[in-house]
């Protein structure tokens, strides 16, 4: 019988090594880093002695819904939160890309974006196209995978019921199928202790945490995540939201980029292994703290919208919001509060609801008979991946080497400036 082809909507296929700059002027990573993180997750999940999967590679295979009904017997879509504003335009461009398959369609996990209070105001907007594409995916589909309660309840004011609509977090949580454990640590957080923090650089409450706690602890390292971050670090000036928040890393002038504290992994094997020397991880990204997770290093998320907070509820992962802490909030405050007993102990029924969801939609997954586990993570291994990319020292900013990233920079910015169509 022949292997079941499985088109997986990916940046990068996780074997693919791209170097920094690459990476910056493709960008591979989708704007975010951590996209990889839950893409190649699912790649793993998926690896089957029974099934080929085929990263999409960034086209999310929508070029041709027809030919792709042809090669492939399986669509299968990792989101984020996919309803948001901003990828409102590539929801609908998805939408119409699944009305032309004729194979089944599995989301993992998409999620909604709204304000850390509830309000869904920002996205009510798109609510005719949420509703397109949920439609779409149930009518090749059992159901729809949504990350958290929140999103569930977000669907059901929609009119798509529970028979419909399956919580199952993120697949990134579950790279390692069943297994997660937390090391755990000798002792409380000191001034000789590394941390990993990672940073919204929109998120304005994060610039007196991180400047705070960067004098409190010398090896402290900030881990980016966003394309804007990589491009500054390249060489270039800082490109996304947030630019005038300078108490966030956002220019060549700031402490972290100065003393050479910053941090950018490519992919995310080099990530977990870079987290995996500190002790503690805390910060507003989800999947910068997920991969601190991954790795064994106690993380705390600082949660600063719906999206950030419904996963590290759904996963126990401990968690403050962020708006009711003050600027002297203390990364051994933090760590010394940090349960992550729940989190270890509920992980197996997470996982076994899950795999569940991947059976109702007739998909196998790497844990069970017939997975290929080793064959994955021989190719991973094969594969030689560019080293964390340290920030440009500032004097040799603008020198030839940059000079492609300063170009491609110049072209963000002008396109960003510009107004809005219609």
């Amino acid at each position: 019988m022949a292997p079941s082809q499985i088109l997986l909507r990916s940046h990068k296929d996780p074997f693919t090594a791209t170097s920094a700059t690459e990476t910056y002027l493709r960008n591979t990573i989708g704007n975010n880093v951590g996209n990889l993180v839950f893409s190649h997750a699912s790649h793993r999940l998926l690896s089957r002695k029974d099934a080929v999967v085929t990263s999409s590679q960034g086209r999310s295979g929508l070029d041709d819904p027809a030919r792709a009904s042809e090669e492939f017997d399986h669509f299968v879509v990792p989101l984020a939160n996919a309803f948001r504003p901003a990828f409102h335009r590539h929801l609908d461009q998805l939408s119409e890309y699944i009305e032309g398959l004729t194979v089944p369609v599995t989301v993992l996990g998409v999620g909604a974006q709204a304000r850390i209070n509830g309000s869904t105001k920002q996205i009510d907007p798109m609510s005719e196209s949420v509703t397109r594409f949920v439609r779409a995916v149930l009518d090749r589909s059992a159901s729809i995978g949504v990350r958290g309660e929140f999103t569930r309840q977000y669907l059901a004011s929609l009119g798509f019921g529970d028979e419909h609509v399956d919580v199952i977090g993120c697949p990134s949580m579950f790279l390692r199928g069943p297994e997660l454990t937390i090391r755990e640590q000798e002792g409380p957080i000191d001034a000789g202790s590394r941390i990993a923090v990672n940073v919204s650089p929109y998120v304005e409450q994060m610039g007196p945490i991180l400047l705070a706690n960067a004098q409190r602890y010398p090896g402290l390292h900030y881990f980016a995540q966003d394309l804007g971050t990589l491009g500054l670090m390249l060489g270039g000036d800082f490109v996304g939201a947030g630019r005038q928040l300078t108490q966030n890393p956002v220019t060549a002038d700031h402490v972290l980029y100065r003393e050479d504290r910053m941090r950018f992994c490519l992919d995310p094997w080099t990530w977990f292994d870079a987290l995996a020397t500190y002790r503690f991880s805390f910060g507003t990204r989800i999947h910068g703290n997920i991969s601190a997770l991954l790795a064994g290093t106690p993380a705390v998320v600082l949660a600063h919208d719906s999206r950030t907070l419904e996963l590290a509820e759904y996963y126990e992962i401990p968690h403050r919001k962020i708006g009711r802490l003050s600027e002297d909030v203390d990364a051994a405050r933090l760590y010394a509060k940090g349960d992550w007993g729940p989190l270890q102990a509920g992980h197996a029924a997470r996982w076994e609801t899950f795999a569940r969801f991947l059976h109702r939609h007739g998909l196998g997954h790497a844990f069970e008979d017939g997975g290929d586990l080793d064959g994955f993570d021989a190719r991973v291994s094969a594969t030689t991946f560019p080293p964390p990319v340290h920030a440009l020292p500032v004097a040799e900013r603008g020198g030839r080497g940059s000079w492609r990233v300063r170009r491609a920079t110049r072209k963000k910015l002008e396109a960003s400036a510009r107004p809005a169509a219609g």
